[in-house]
C-alpha cells in the first residue's frame, strides 16, 4: 500500500509546524524521516495517522484521496502509528494491550487463551519469548512497554506502519530483533515510516529519507550516495563541529562518594564523583544505573551502605532534602518524571527554586522571570516564550527546560540519565558542549547512557554496573567498545 500526502499545512498559536509539506512511502520500503527537534516530523507523522486534522492538503491512499477524521479512521485502512509517547493501558496485561478492541471472542465472551496464544505469538516474532503475555503493563520496564506497544501495531496486520523513535528505550538486543521484524514486514510488502535521530539506524535499515526543517521538506531522496555529514548538514541547516567536547584538564577535589550503596535492585554499589569531573554509568537495560541515580536523588530508598556529600554523610530521604543539598537530576522519562506537561516554562523551571524567590513567604515574580529567562536565554530554549506550556514544546527543547532548573538552582552534583534520548544531532551537540562547560565551572556530572559512543564520547571516566553490581572502571584513555561491552555482559575482556 503507497501513502502520499500533499501541499499539507498546520498551525498552531504562534507556530507554523507544516509548510507546503508533500511526503510518500511506498509498500515495500523503509521511508526515513530526519529533522530537528521541532522541525514538523510528529506533526506530519500525526496528520498521515489521523490524530491531527491539516489546515490545508490532502492525503491519498494507492492514488485515491482520503480524510482521516480520527486515528480509527486511518486504522481502517491499514495505518497505524506507534507514538515516542507510548499510549497502553497500565493496568491491562500485555495480551489486552496487544488485542485492545480487537479481542477474539467465543459466544460474545473473550477468548482469554486464544488471546494469551496470539499474543505470545507476536512477541515470539519479534524476539520477545522472555515478556510474558499475561504480565501487568504497570509492572513492565519502559523497555517492556515499548516492545509490547510495537506488538500491538503489528498485531494489527498494518499496511502503512509509522514507527516515531522506537528505539529509544530499547538495549541492542532488543533493537536487531526490531530490525529483523522490520525488515520480514517491509519484505511482506508494508510501507514503514521510520523517526529517529540515530542516523546509524536509518542507514541501516532506510531506503529513502525526507528531511524536514522549520516546517518545510529541504530534501527527499534515495540514501545511496548520500552521507552521514551530508544528512546533518540538511537537517541543521550549517555543518556541525565533529566529535565530542575535550575531555576535563583536571578533575579536582572529590564531592561525592558511594560506599556499597543497597537500593532496590542495586547491591553494594561503590563510586565517586569529582568536581569538573564527567563519570559515565553504563550497562543494560535492568542493570541498576537508573535506580542507582533515584537512590543519590532520594527518589528511592537506601536500604544498605552510605552516602557521603563533600565529606559529611549523606542520606536524602527525599528529593527535596537532595535538592537543598545541590543535587539535580534530569530523569530517565522527562515526560513523566522531570517535567509539569501542563505549566508553563517559567514554572517549570523555577519550580525547585520558589522557597529562594520568596523571602517573605510570596514569590517575586519579576526575580522568577529574570532568572528562568537568563537560563532559558543561555540554553537556547525554542521558541524563548517563558508562558508556553512545556507540552507543546519539541523534545530538545522539554530536556533544556530541565537542565535549565538546576542551572537556576547552581546545583553542584547532577545526575543526567539519558540525556540525550530523543533529541537530534544539534540538541545533542548543544548539551554535549553544556555538559563539558558545566564541568569546567566545577560541576560533578553522573551521567547514564545507553549510546556506548556518546559514552566512550563524552565521559573523563567510565563506571560499568551489570545485574545490580558495579562491575569495573575504566579511565578514559583504557576505555574501548570492547573492553566496556565485556564489563557490562560479564564475559573476558578482548585484547
Amino acid at each position: 500500500m503507497d501513502l502520499s500526502a500533499d501541499a499539507l499545512v498546520k498551525r498552531y498559536p504562534g507556530v507554523l509546524a507544516l509548510d507546503g509539506v508533500s511526503f510518500a512511502a511506498s509498500g515495500g520500503e523503509v521511508h526515513a524521516v530526519a529533522g530537528e527537534n521541532g522541525a514538523g516530523k510528529s506533526t506530519l507523522m500525526k496528520v498521515l495517522s489521523g490524530a491531527v486534522r491539516p489546515d490545508a492538503g490532502t492525503l491519498a491512499v494507492d492514488g485515491r484521496s482520503v480524510r482521516f477524521e480520527s486515528p480509527h479512521a486511518a486504522h481502517a485502512v491499514g495505518v497505524r502509528m506507534i507514538h515516542q509517547e507510548l499510549s497502553l493501558v497500565p493496568e491491562l496485561s500485555v495480551a489486552e494491550n496487544v488485542f485492545l478492541g480487537a479481542e477474539p471472542a467465543r459466544r460474545g465472551v473473550v477468548d482469554r487463551a486464544r488471546q494469551h496464544a496470539a499474543a505470545r505469538a507476536v512477541l515470539d516474532r519479534l524476539g520477545q519469548a522472555r515478556l510474558d503475555p499475561a504480565a501487568r503493563v504497570a509492572d513492565l520496564p519502559l523497555a517492556a512497554r515499548q516492545m509490547t506497544e510495537i506488538a500491538k501495531a503489528v498485531a494489527a496486520d498494518a499496511r502503512v506502519l509509522i514507527m516515531d523513535e522506537p528505539t529509544a528505550i530499547l538495549a541492542q538486543e532488543e533493537t536487531d530483533a526490531l530490525f529483523r521484524v522490520i525488515a520480514q514486514l517491509r519484505d511482506e510488502g508494508v510501507a514503514v515510516i521510520y523517526i529517529s535521530h540515530r542516523l546509524e539506524e536509518i542507514f541501516r535499515i532506510a531506503s529513502r529519507i525526507t528531511v524536514l526543517r522549520d516546517g518545510r521538506v529541504v530534501e527527499s531522496a534515495s540514501l545511496a550516495g548520500m552521507s552521514r555529514t551530508d544528512v546533518v548538514k540538511l537537517m541543521v541547516g550549517r555543518e556541525l563541529a565533529a566529535g565530542y567536547p575535550r575531555p576535563a584538564a583536571a578533575p579536582g577535589a572529590e564531592v561525592l562518594r558511594l560506599e556499597r550503596v543497597d537500593s532496590g535492585p542495586v547491591r553494594g554499589a561503590s563510586l565517586a564523583l569529582r568536581r569538573g569531573e564527567i563519570v559515565g554509568l553504563v550497562g543494560l537495560v535492568g542493570a541498576g544505573r537508573t535506580e542507582l541515580a533515584q537512590a543519590i536523588f532520594g527518589a528511592a530508598p537506601l536500604t544498605g551502605g552510605r552516602m557521603f556529600l563533600d565529606g559529611a554523610p549523606f542520606t536524602p530521604r527525599t528529593p527535596r532534602e537532595a535538592i537543598a543539598a545541590g543535587v539535580g537530576l534530569l530523569p530517565e522519562d522527562r515526560k513523566r518524571q522531570g517535567l509539569v506537561l501542563m505549566g508553563t516554562i517559567r514554572e517549570n523551571v523555577s519550580l525547585p527554586s520558589l522557597g529562594a524567590m520568596a523571602p517573605r513567604g510570596v514569590v517575586d515574580r519579576a526575580r522568577e522571570r529574570a532568572g528562568v529567562a537568563r537560563w532559558v536565554e543561555a540554553l537556547a530554549v525554542r521558541p524563548p516564550m517563558l508562558d508556553r506550556a512545556a507540552q507543546q514544546l519539541s523534545g530538545g527543547n522539554q530536556q533544556k527546560v530541565v537542565l535549565a532548573r538546576w542551572m537556576l538552582r547552581h546545583s553542584r552534583v547532577l545526575l543526567f540519565d539519558e540525556p540525550t534520548r530523543g533529541i537530534d544531532v544539534g540538541a545533542k551537540a548543544e548539551i554535549y558542549a553544556l555538559m563539558r562547560r558545566l564541568a569546567d565551572d566545577g560541576a560533578a556530572i553522573l551521567m547514564i547512557s545507553s549510546d556506548l559512543p556518546e559514552a566512550l564520547g563524552m565521559a573523563d571516566r567510565l563506571v560499568a554496573m551489570r545485574d545490580g553490581r558495579v562491575v569495573g572502571e575504566l579511565t578514559r584513555d583504557e576505555a574501548t567498545q570492547e573492553r566496556v561491552a565485556a564489563l557490562i555482559l560479564g564475559e573476558s575482556a578482548a585484547a
